[in-house]
Order: C-alpha cells, then sequence, then structure tokens
C-alpha cells in the first residue's frame, strides 16, 4: 500500500516539536489505526526508525515519528537534556495529534518505542486507557538491573558530573554532558563492546545525533522502572526480547511482559542494535505488523483501515 510523508510540527510544553507524519493511502473514507513513535537515549527520528514507520504505513497504519524537545528538528531549550517525564508528555502531545487528525481512529492507538523509549511506551500506557497496542523492542525495563551493568567508576565520575549538571542548570549555565556510547572502557553512558559500532550502524548521513547528553540524566535513571509500571497496562504489550543484548538487560524485559496483564514476548538471538538493519530487522517488523493485525484489526478484515 503506498503511503505519503508530511513533514510537520505539533506543540509540546510551549515548544514544537518535528515529526513525520505518515499517512497510509487507503483508497476509502475509513479511519485508519495510528502507531505514535520515537527513539530511545539520544537517538532522532532520523536513525533506523523511517525504516519502521515506512513498513508500518505501507501495511495500512498511519505513523506519527517525532523527536522530543531538545533534540533533532524539534525545538526546546535546553539541548540534549534528556528528562524522562518530559519526553513522555511528548508522546502524550504526539498522542493528541494523533487523535485530532480526521483520517485516524482515535480508538486505535498504537505506541511504539524502542531501547529507552521501550520503557517511555509501557509508562505512559500504564496512564492512558485509550492505548489500544504497545511494542516495547529492546527495551530499557528496570534501573536497578541497569545500575548493575554500569561499571563503578563511571557510576561515581557520572554522579559526579550528573550534580554539576544541576547546579549548572540552577545557574542558568548550559548542559554539563556525558557521551551516550563510548568504547569498552571509556567514559560514557554505554561502552559495551557492541555500543559504538552498534550506534555507527544506525545513525544515518543526514541525523543531527549528537554524542553528549546532559549528565544529569544519570542522577534518576536508576530509580526508574517501567518493568513494574508494565502492572498498569491494560492494553497487548508485545516486548521485543534481543537475548543477546549487551545494552539493556533482556532478563527485565522478559519479566515486564510477564507483568503486564496482556503482555507477550518474542525472543530474538541477537545484540542491541542488530533488530535495526537487515534480516534482524526483517524479522521483527514482520512480528510487530503480525502482533498489530492481531489487536488492532477486527476479525475478517483484510486491510487496516
Amino acid at each position: 500500500m503506498a503511503h505519503t510523508r508530511t513533514d510537520l510540527t505539533f506543540p509540546s510544553g510551549g515548544d514544537e516539536i518535528a515529526a513525520w507524519l505518515y499517512r497510509p493511502e487507503t483508497g476509502d473514507d475509513a479511519r485508519s489505526p495510528c502507531i505514535v513513535m520515537a527513539h530511545g537515549f539520544s537517538a532522532t527520528r532520523a536513525d533506523a526508525l523511517p525504516a519502521y514507520a515506512e513498513r508500518f504505513a505501507d501495511a495500512g497504519y498511519g505513523v506519527v515519528l517525532f523527536d522530543y524537545r531538545g533534540f533533532g528538528d524539534s525545538g526546546g531549550a535546553p539541548r540534549q537534556v534528556i528528562d524522562i517525564r518530559r519526553q513522555q508528555e511528548d508522546y502524550e502531545a504526539a498522542i493528541r495529534f494523533a487523535c485530532r487528525q480526521p483520517w485516524v481512529d482515535p480508538e486505535r492507538i498504537a505506541l511504539f518505542g524502542s531501547s529507552f523509549s521501550g520503557g517511555h511506551v509501557v509508562d505512559v500506557a500504564s496512564r492512558d486507557r485509550r492505548i489500544a497496542a504497545v511494542i516495547a523492542q529492546a527495551p530499557f525495563a528496570d534501573g536497578v538491573a541497569q545500575l548493575r551493568h554500569t561499571p563503578p567508576k563511571v557510576a561515581a565520575r557520572a554522579t559526579f558530573d550528573g550534580l554539576r549538571d544541576l547546579l549548572a542548570a540552577a545557574r542558568g549555565r548550559a548542559p554539563v554532558t556525558i557521551r551516550p556510547t563510548g568504547a569498552p572502557g571509556s567514559y560514557a553512558v554505554m561502552t559495551a563492546p557492541e555500543a559504538e559500532p552498534g550506534f555507527a550502524s544506525i545513525v544515518g548521513s543526514g541525523s543531527r545525533w549528537e554524542n553528549a547528553v546532559g549528565a544529569r540524566i544519570m542522577l534518576f535513571v536508576g530509580a526508574w522502572r517501567p518493568v513494574v509500571k508494565a502492572r498498569a497496562v491494560t492494553a497487548p504489550l508485545l516486548v521485543c526480547v534481543c537475548d543477546r543484548d549487551e545494552t539493556t538487560p533482556p532478563g527485565p524485559a522478559v519479566q515486564m511482559a510477564l507483568n503486564a496483564p496482556r503482555g507477550e514476548v518474542v525472543h530474538y538471538p541477537i545484540g542491541h542494535f542488530d533488530i535495526y538493519t537487515g534480516t534482524d530487522f526483517e524479522r521483527a517488523v514482520s512480528d510487530q505488523l503480525a502482533f498489530l493485525q492481531r489487536v488492532l484489526v477486527p476479525a475478517g478484515v483484510g486491510a487496516p483501515a
């Protein structure tokens, strides 16, 4: 099925969010389901996610793919600062935007999150009963488990820099930053052997991704536990687990699905970044489309719209 993509903006917290709106050409007046999606820790809408959005749109689903405030093409300041609640507010604004489209069925809104945003979509859906389906792939599920995978020297330095960053913010100064990814043994958030080449594999030539985020996020990420919030998600939840994931521990991701009343798991014998490209992408997106067809499309109806 053909689709169109429009580059536009919508408001969130007084700033303008940059988004791509994918509209399937259904050829009739029926309303379409719509998938709201954004990327993970520091990544932008241009980094490998358009491949997913295009496949969803070609299958008959609308898609809103956006950058968080302060990242990529979106407005907002300070730049490159990850705030968990603020990013979830951007998801909520994107949901409102999707529901205002006259061709979107507001009762069939799905959320898609990958890596860090895999936690966001579970958190948002735990509060919003309107959400009809959730996909969390290679998700951040448990800050406590994540801290156990952080080298002690990195954790100590990141805590110090996080406090410096909060002090800088209080004084109206530029953020004190930490690199999201680096080589093993370096000072960065993600230093597993897969991290640096993994990011290189998903960041395209036109991407506005920057290898820097405000260090303050390191003070809060350990207390964030989407694995617990999953218990309140009433929508069907598909958790795509990368069993060789060295970046987000797969064990808590499995538990997140088990905690959800309508959770289910699909396993892939791959690393964290493999799911974005090649045959691993093809398998994952096929499984996700099958899930969406099953939970969003009425029985006996052949096309999503």
